[in-house]
């Protein structure tokens, strides 16, 4: 089969299109015929390096988290899935013609939702419902996500408010116009010191972004409330013992990919796609998305 294949890390310029073993299906697993795939941070910043103590590329390697396809073949034990299903998933080593998914995590296509767009959704979706689940929010509290228009954001958005939460969309100035697709209550400019120390104390944060913009938003927790985030605890957080931080780290789930893609068919969550380049450009299609501001890049097979 043919694959992106990774020698070194490097710029976008290590990821090679190149001949490479097709993977089998070993008991309870399945063999998925790729049709797309889309680029994450993740994928970037494991290609750069930046991973390498925690999820390194053993070389030569390939990369890829996002997968949609269809059912090649079905390893030993596998019921749940025949030759041909429309599937998609949270899986390894998706940047190639085909990949092996374990069954358990694999989820066969809502109906109605496109197969090649549905590859844009596993991870920053179970992403974004992980992380808002983990803040505990409940009915009637408030919750404020950082990052809302980003697609985990965007996700994390339509989980709280699925959860009966008062949700506050936290975006810079610029992306406030943004911050109305994502279905949040209110919304609140992150980069305006002035409107976040006006804010009321919140009893949650699902956090996307980090960095100061954290360590002004921890201070806004209620005592009691919980800190979520996606990208590490704020650097500050020991000044704040009475909050719960809670570094989320997501995990493949069938049944959260299902009522996340659901949602994204029945239009109750957008997340915006952008380029569509073929899995051999997949170089070009990283330069671009790291770059941002221009949805999610897919990569056909």
């Amino acid at each position: 089969m043919k694959a992106i294949v990774v020698h070194q890390y490097g710029g976008p310029e290590v990821l090679k299109w190149e001949d490479y073993p097709e993977p089998a299906a070993g008991p309870g697993e399945v063999l998925v015929r790729v049709a797309a795939t889309s680029v994450n941070p993740i994928d970037y910043k494991r290609r750069a390096g930046f991973t390498k103590d925690f999820y390194p590329i053993n070389f030569p390697g390939l990369m890829g988290v996002d997968v949609s396809g269809t059912v090649a073949k079905v390893g030993a034990g596998v019921v749940d899935f025949a030759a041909g299903d429309p599937v998609f998933a949270m899986a390894d080593n998706t940047y190639a013609e085909f990949c092996v998914v374990k069954a358990a995590i694999l989820a066969k296509v809502p109906k109605g939702l496109d197969l090649i767009e549905a590859a844009a959704l596993p991870l920053v979706t179970t992403t974004g419902n992980q992380l808002a689940t983990a803040t505990g929010i409940k009915a009637g509290q408030t919750v404020l996500v950082a990052g809302a228009v980003g697609n985990v954001g965007r996700s994390a958005v339509f989980t709280a408010k699925q959860l009966g939460a008062t949700v506050i969309a936290g975006v810079l100035k610029r992306q406030a116009e943004d911050a109305k697709s994502a279905g949040a209550d209110q919304v609140v400019a992150t980069d305006d010191e002035s409107a976040i120390a006006n804010l009321p104390p919140v009893d949650a944060v699902a956090d996307t972004v980090n960095g100061k913009t954290a360590e002004m938003l921890i201070a806004k927790v209620k005592p009691g409330g919980v800190y979520a985030s996606v990208v590490g605890a704020p650097r500050n957080a020991e000044k704040f013992p009475a909050v719960k931080v809670a570094t989320v780290y997501s995990s493949a789930d069938r049944k959260t990919l299902v009522f996340m893609a659901e949602a994204v068919r029945d239009g109750k969550l957008a997340i915006p796609i952008g380029p569509r380049l073929p899995l051999s450009q997949a170089a070009e299609g990283q330069a671009a998305a790291e770059k941002g501001g221009i949805g999610k890049v897919l990569l056909l097979a």
